[in-house]
């Protein structure tokens, strides 16, 4: 296939699955060139060709309302697909913890189809994979069509992400990377972003590496605020000056449950397993320390004695509606394994029931039914009952 070599030029783009990398890039492309994206999930499909967001992303919801974005949602492989000069994979690599390994399945599938359908086309692996993903898969699936490049997105604001982006890394040093990273910043606000070319295995350890960084500091402030209150001391001045350092800061210094979402226990998990035979300490205890975190707050709550804990809302940040691995189900099970009743207040569950869990609709009787409260983050609805809300959330901010 011949690119074309101005990134001013028309681009045909295909972006499979439409989560919120998917999504987000393909809204971010489809300002200045022609994209579709496909999923297997036809409501999905229906709501984006509605010019509507099937996720919580403020930028996402504004772009499709008011720009004029050359964009088509589809269920339809062969019309995704077919004249597509790149496709963009972002589809889901869940952590298999009987292999200990990424589930790269979707991925592989995917790859064979796009080869089937559209040989030439470019494949840009934005899911997260093992390192040394894409060299096996090049010899495995005989081709050489595949560039890994890593996202950094943030849940909720994933277009402003690739708006304003932190850097941008393609696994590749090739015309046809510089080509897909033009294309990046030409649909972007931020111009001058720094972009760094290296190989696959390169890219894809920057992945796990980054992620399980922002894990061990999590984790860090975790065991602080662990320390601090079973000491009966002050956590949030511990932090403040702590965090006054500037080779420290502020960032990611607010206490939680543990860390969780869709990224870092799969991404922390997988490094580890990729560490297999080489030594270390600090990425096992990484791993290791947001499981006795769980212990730890579940303990906490265990000590009050409650017959009925209402969980409040099981979403992992503030203005989400994603609750995928939230490190809050890990406090449920932990109380729960102890013979206590658990409810849960999530407006945005629609079953009656959440593991088995009731699901409580009304704010107020939910108050009312549970002995204490557990919210991961804060919220001034629950001002009223605040003597029964237990919570490590000392910045009110994520």
């Amino acid at each position: 296939m011949r690119l074309r070599r101005k990134v001013s030029d028309f681009m045909k783009i295909a972006v499979v699955g439409a989560g919120y990398v998917g999504l987000s890039l393909a809204v971010l492309l489809a300002q200045k060139n022609e994209v579709k994206v496909l999923d297997v999930i036809k409501e999905k499909v229906d709501i984006i060709n509605k010019k509507e967001s099937p996720i919580i992303d403020k930028e996402i919801t504004d772009f499709l309302n008011n720009k004029n974005l050359n964009l088509v949602a589809t269920i339809d492989e062969n019309f995704a697909l077919n004249n597509a000069e790149y496709v963009i994979i972002a589809t889901p690599t869940n952590y298999d913890e009987n292999k200990n390994y990424f589930d790269t399945t979707i991925v592989e599938n995917t790859i064979k189809k796009v080869k089937e359908i559209n040989p030439d086309a470019i494949m840009i692996i934005k899911s997260t994979v093992p390192v040394g993903f894409v060299e096996s898969t090049k010899y495995l699936l005989d081709t050489n069509n595949i560039i890994f490049s890593p996202e950094f997105l943030r849940e909720g604001t994933a277009l402003y992400d690739n708006l304003y982006p932190m850097r941008i890394i393609l696994g590749e040093k090739s015309e046809r990377a510089k080509l897909f990273a033009n294309l990046l910043l030409e649909s972007g606000i931020k111009k001058d972003t720094l972009v760094l070319y290296m190989n696959s295995t390169e890219a894809e350890a920057v992945k796990l590496f980054s992620n399980t960084y922002l894990a061990m500091r999590v984790t860090f402030f975790n065991e602080l605020d662990t320390y601090a209150e079973i000491r009966g001391l002050d956590t949030k001045s511990i932090i403040k000056g702590v965090s006054l350092d500037p080779r420290i800061g502020s960032q990611y210094n607010n206490p939680s449950f543990g860390y969780g979402g869709y990224c870092l226990p799969k991404d922390t998990k997988q490094l580890l397993a990729n560490y297999e035979d080489i030594p270390n300490n600090l990425i096992q205890a990484i791993v290791d320390g947001n499981r006795t975190r769980k212990d730890h707050i579940a303990n906490m709550i265990l000590k009050k004695e409650p017959k009925i804990v209402g969980i409040y809302r099981l979403t992992m940040k503030k203005n989400s509606d994603n609750f995928r691995q939230s490190s809050i189900q890990g406090i449920m099970k932990r109380i729960k394994a102890k013979g206590i009743e658990v409810v849960v207040y999530e407006p945005v569950l629609k079953d009656e029931y959440f593991y088995h869990s009731r699901v409580i609709k009304d704010l107020k009787e939910f108050k009312e039914l549970s002995d204490v409260i557990v919210s991961n983050r804060y919220e001034d609805e629950l001002s009223d009952v605040i003597d029964k809300v237990y919570t490590r959330d000392l910045f009110n901010r994520d």
